[in-house]
Parts: C-alpha cells; structure tokens; sequence
C-alpha cells in the first residue's frame, strides 16, 4: 500500500483565495495520482462536510476532510498559503491546509491513523517546521515521521525521559506518532519513530496515554494528584475528536494533573478502565455529538462543551473542573472562548437546545413514516370510513380488501400512537443519554394520556432530560455510583416526571394543544394564507435543518388527531418541502452554465429527490452558493405553502410527495402550487446567479471549470 502522502502531494505555494479553490487544487493532485476517481463528485463530499461546521482551527491551521466513495485509498494533500484562507478559524486565515480524504468503507485503523495528524497538529515544532520547510519532500516527511521536527531545547527543569521497552522513544518524548499506513514498509529513517498499529484497538491505545499505575498515583511524600477522565468526540470523528484528545492531555501535563482521554472518533472507542473512572475526582465532556454511555460519569463535577472550547483552551476546562471539585460540584463554570461555555448562556444553551430537540425528531421520523403511509394505504383502499372497521383481531375476511385496508390502518395507528413517546423519550436521550430514556418515554405517555399531544410531548421530553442531569448532579457514596443509573435514577427521573406532567405541567399544555388544534380547524381567508406562507419559509430555510424539522414536526402532530385544518397544514408542509430541490434540478438545465459539472449532475437526482419530499436534495447547491440559493428556496416555499392554503389542498398522509397524490385533496391545484414555488425559486436563483460581475478573461476551452464556469468551487459567494 502507498503512503499516505508523497511530495507529489505537497503545494508550498498555494496560490489559492479561497476554500473551494484551495480544496480543488489539493484534490486535483490526488485525482492526478489515482487516489481521487471523481473530482467534483469528492469535492461535493467535502463541501457537505463543510458545511456541517468550519474546520479552520487557531493557529492558522485549515483541515479540511471528508469520507468519500470517490476515493481509492486513504490520503493526506498539503498546501502552504502564504496570503492565507479563511477557513472560519476564529484567529483568521490558516496558512497550513491539510486535506485529508479517507474512502467510504475504510477500515478503523486506516481512520486512527488519519486522525494522528490531529494530535501532531498540537505540537508547535511540528507546525514551525512545516511553516520553514523549503522542499515538498522534505514536507512529506516531516508529516509521515520519517524527518522529526527540531525539538525544543531541553531545560533542567524538564530533563527528557529515557526511553524504555514499554515507552518507545517518539512517546518517552512527548513526540507525537509517526503517520504510516499499515502494511506499509518502515523506513531506515522511520526505525525510530513510533509506527501506526495495524489494528483498531492497538491504534486507539497508542493515541491515548497510559492508565495512571500505582506507582504513579500519587508523588513521594505527597497527596494523590488531581485525576481528571475526559471524552471528546466530534461529528466526524476524524479530526477535532483527537486535536481535543491531545489539548486536553498537554493541559493536564502543564497543570500537573493525571488526565485520561477516551476519544470516541470514527475509529470507535476503547472505553475507560471503570477503576480509572471511578478514582477520577472530575470529568471534561468535550463533544458535539452525544457522548456514548455517558451514564459511567453520574455522580462526577462534570463541565461539558463543544470540542472546539477544547481545542481552543483545554487549559480553561482544566482549571474549572478542579474548581467545581473543590465547590462540591456546585460552581458555575466561567465563559470559555469560542462560544463554549460550559453554564448554559444563552448562545450555548439554545444550540445544545436544538440538538436536543432534533435528537427526538430524528428519531420520531421513521415512525411517522411507516405509520403515516399505512394509515394512508388503508385510506387510499378502503375509504375514508375505513376507520370505523372493527379490530382486525376480532374480524377479519381473507378475501376482502376492506379487511386489509383495515388491517394496514390500524397497524399504521400503532405505530403512529409512538410518536409522541418516541419524540419525548429521545429528546431527553439527547440531553442525558440512557438515563433519560425511561422518564422520557413515562413523560411522552403522560403526554398521549392528558391528551397533551406534540407540544406535551416536547415538554416532557425536556423535564425528562432536566430531571435527570439534576439527579445526577447529586454527590452519593461511592458504593451507590453503581446502582444510580439502572435503579436510582430512572426512579426517581420517573416519578418526577410523572408528577410534573400529570398534574402541574401537563393540563395547561393540553388546554394550549386544544387551543391550537381548534385555530387549524378554523382557519380561513388571510389567517390560512399567512401560515402557509410561514410553513413554506421554515421548510426552506435550512433544507432538512432544525427549522425545517420543526415546521415538519409541527404539521405531522396535527396527524394524530386529524381535522380540516391539520390536513391542510400538512399539505403546505409537504408542497413546500418539494421546492427547493425541483427548482435546483430545473435551474441546471435552463442555465446549465451557470452550475458546476458536479451541481449538474446533482441536478439530476434532485429531481427524484423533490419529487420525493426530500429536501436535502438541495443541500449541495447552498453549500456552494447559499447567499443566493437559500433566499431564492424561501420564496419559492413561501410561495407554495400560501397557494397551497390557499386552494384548500389537504393530505393524509406525512411523506411521499407525488407517489401519495391520489391522497391529496384537490391534487390538481395541489401540483400548480409546486409548480409555481419551483417556478419562482428557478427564476430567482438564476437572475442572482447571472447578475454576478463576469470575469475579465473569456472562459476556457477546455472541461477544467474556470470562476464563471464553476463560481460555486472558485470563490466564495459574495
């Protein structure tokens, strides 16, 4: 296998502005050598991935990356911006841009050992002599291990350790492993350097630092250090999950703490020894995805943030977990750079918000799914009466379709009666983790049972969560840690939840969801207009986003009790939802040359995709160019969802777009309505999209994109 990077895959004189032109010209060397099949198709990988949070890192450090079918094998490209380009770093433009691309099926090991460069990145030589470095070789090197950096000069104060069987000289050092495939073959240079293990588990272990032993736990004639257990994970899994790995390690060294990181990146995770765990006087949740059996923690002084706050300043959340020990776990943590403040402020918190309640609606949708469409199949065979047939457990005809248009109903109302438990149940998941499952799930019930409905339902769900994280703020003996989250908790979480819903909270919910249930029935005139332009905007804002799941949300809980105004509403959600996506595979064909081959392309099965109701179809097109797209999808979807109201179309059913419009009331008007918010989006998109200044030279002849062939790639929108 070749390695991971070569000087054929080194730019010292990146002469690139912009992200999408830097990541092209790094792409274009891999394509060059093999490792890239398809270059706009990788390059629309990136940009989703781009597009999910900047990976521009302080210190001037750009790291874009991405999985990709489009990539052969595992592959690292460098480029050194001398003007720099702004990755969204909060310390501005990064002048070392590291592309790193890694196949789509690539094993756990080959994903640990893209993710070493993470940690090298934390070493200051290791960057001072990739910003000096005069040759493309030499780079290469320096980044696969076989060239170590200059080290810093050694001081009395820290003698370097000698090095041991057990502790090989690259880890005695502090000096961070060598990039290496496995099955590679080592180097003369490389002897020396600490190789990448060839198996998932050996490559976590040589990541991560050693378990504090015995005769570390304590100095001589001292008191036991400060023990802190930390978990950092990150979307990906591929970068920030071990650059916070390392922060927070080197923070610990400095403060003189023992610390012990367990990185949950795409490699998987080997979890923490429960002895190190439960001898730990503190915990750092560093994460921006939910931390996996996050239960083993309960009981602990806790601060948690995104894993850039650790990135950025590990020193900070070092500091603070020990001042939260100190207070009985009761101190507030003070603000960290970056917006990561462990105390819920106000910008934090209504992130953290989001990803609460988008857990418990991802998790709702396939439920909606199947219930929805079953319950529409039996309307579509049996008529509208259909739910007045007897329970197919007590009568059943073979050979009559009633039966079966029966039978579909009635398993699709089972499935739809989870909705509300499901939404409840794992909005406190997102916020609690297992723990907040069983009071989640009690709450979204209570919900169903008061007849509290999608609002109850988001209420219980965040009483469940806050029920829990309260209890588990509660110092106990250590001999109960074990029993808190399988018998204490879910209890007590319980039990509260229960009283909160049924007889303080849950009442005036149900009273606010008959409110809005009877305004739906009654709507008309501008009142109906209005809503479905509101609707239409939400859908289209973030194309498969929080808005758009929660207009989605709020037009599929009127389902559960259908009347005149719900159907209605989820008609307009539905239309609008179409939109965006129809109206970017239209505009790829009326102005092709305004798109690149890869929007083209993606043209082409965004017209599936929106005929379909999936929004995401046009996620590509904003990504590239969202100053002009997301405005032009808004106005379409504005448009859709008012005319929609407008013409009385309603619908049945929560997903399918045009394969379900025999269920559609007034389905005629229904698809003028989409054809005119596609209609409106196009004409939009193309007008701002050519309004844009032309280039001064004439476009090339050739197929390579030039800026007003491939705008979207070669400059940022303005």
């Amino acid at each position: 296998m070749s390695s991971l990077i070569t000087a054929d895959l080194v730019d010292l004189d990146l002469a690139a502005t912009t992200k999408e032109a830097a990541a092209r010209a790094l792409a274009e060397r891999m394509v060059a050598l093999g490792r890239v099949t398809d270059l706009d198709g990788f390059l629309a990988d990136v940009a989703a991935r781009e597009a999910q949070m900047p990976t521009g890192l302080d210190g001037g450090i750009g790291i874009p990356h991405c999985r990709s079918a489009h990539v052969t094998e595992p592959t690292l490209a460098f480029g050194r911006s001398a003007a720099g380009i702004d990755f969204g770093a909060p310390d501005g433009p990064a002048d070392l841009i590291f592309l790193i691309a890694a196949p789509a099926g690539a094993d756990d090991a080959h994903l640990t050992i893209l993710s070493a460069l993470a940690r090298r990145l934390m070493d200051a030589a290791f960057t001072a002599a990739l910003r000096a470095t005069p040759a493309p070789a030499a780079a290469a090197a320096l980044i696969t291990g076989e060239q170590p950096p200059e080290p810093a000069p050694a001081t009395p104060e820290a003698p370097e350790a000698p090095a041991t069987p057990e502790a090989p000289e690259a880890e005695a050092s502090g000096a961070p492993a060598a990039l290496e495939v496995p099955g590679a073959p080592a180097t003369p240079a490389a002897a020396g350097s600490a190789l990448a293990p060839a198996t998932p588990a050996a490559a976590e272990s040589a990541l991560a630092p050693a378990a504090p032993t015995e005769e570390s736990a304590a100095p001589a004639g001292g008191a036991p250090p400060f023990r802190i257990v930390a978990v950092t994970s990150c979307p990906t899994g591929i970068a920030h999950t071990y650059m916070a790995a390392e922060a927070l390690e080197r923070a610990g060294q400095e403060a003189g703490v023992e610390l012990v990181v367990e990185t949950q990146g795409s490699a998987g995770f080997t979890r923490l020894d429960p002895a190190v765990i439960a001898a730990a006087d503190g915990v750092i949740l560093a994460h921006d995805v939910p931390v996996r059996e996050r239960e083993r923690f309960a009981g602990k002084p806790t601060v948690d943030v995104g894993v850039k706050a650790a990135v950025n300043d590990a020193a900070a959340l070092v500091a603070q977990v020990r001042e939260r020990a100190a207070h009985g776990g009761s101190t507030p943590a003070a603000p960290l750079p970056d917006g990561g403040n462990p105390a819920p402020a106000n910008d934090s918190y209504a992130t953290r918000l989001r990803v609460w309640l988008m857990s418990g609606v991802s998790y709702m949708v396939p439920f909606v799914a199947a219930g929805g469409l079953l319950i529409a199949l039996g309307f579509a065979i049996g008529g509208y009466t259909i739910d007045k047939a007897p329970s197919v457990a007590e009568h059943f005809v073979w050979t009559q379709a009633d039966s079966w248009a029966a039978l579909l109903f009635q398993t699709g109302g089972l499935a739809f009666g989870f909705l509300v438990p499901v939404l409840a149940g794992y909005i406190a998941y997102g916020m609690a983790d297992r723990p907040g499952l069983v009071p989640g799930f009690v709450g979204g019930a209570a919900a169903l049972t008061i007849d509290a409905g999608f609002l109850g339902g988001l209420a219980a769900g965040l009483l469940a969560g806050g029920v829990v994280l309260a209890v588990q703020r509660v110092r106990v003996p250590a001999p109960l840690r074990g029993v808190m989250p399988v018998v204490v908790i879910p209890l007590v979480s319980a039990a509260l939840v229960g009283f909160l819903m049924f007889l303080v909270v849950g009442k005036p919910i149900a009273a606010l969801q008959r409110a809005l249930t009877d305004w739906l029935s009654g709507l008309s005139g501008s009142n109906a207009l209005i809503l479905g332009a509101v609707l239409g905007l939400m859908m289209c804002f973030d194309l498969g986003g929080p808005l758009n799941k929660v207009a989605y949300a709020f037009a599929v809980g009127g389902l559960a009790d259908p009347n005149e105004g719900s159907l209605k509403v989820m008609a307009a959600v539905m239309a609008a939802g179409m939109v965006p996506p129809l109206a970017m595979a239209l505009a790829t064909v009326v102005r092709g040359r305004l798109f690149t081959r890869a929007e083209r392309e993606n043209g082409k099965a965004a017209w599936v995709l929106g005929a379909s109701f999936i929004t995401e179809g046009a996620i590509p097109f904003a990504a590239a160019d969202p100053l002009r797209v997301i405005p032009s999808a808004m106005a379409g979807g504005a448009v859709t969802g008012a005319l929609s109201m407008a013409f009385g179309c309603t619908l049945r059913a929560p997903h399918g777009g045009v394969f379900v419009v025999p269920l559609i009331g007034n389905p005629f008007l229904y698809l003028l309505a989409v054809a005119a918010g596609t209609l409106t989006t196009t004409a939009l998109v193309v007008l701002l999209k050519s309004a844009r200044k032309a280039p001064a030279t004439p476009p090339a002849a050739s197929d390579t994109p030039t800026p007003e062939q491939a705008p979207a790639q070669a400059r940022v929108a303005a």
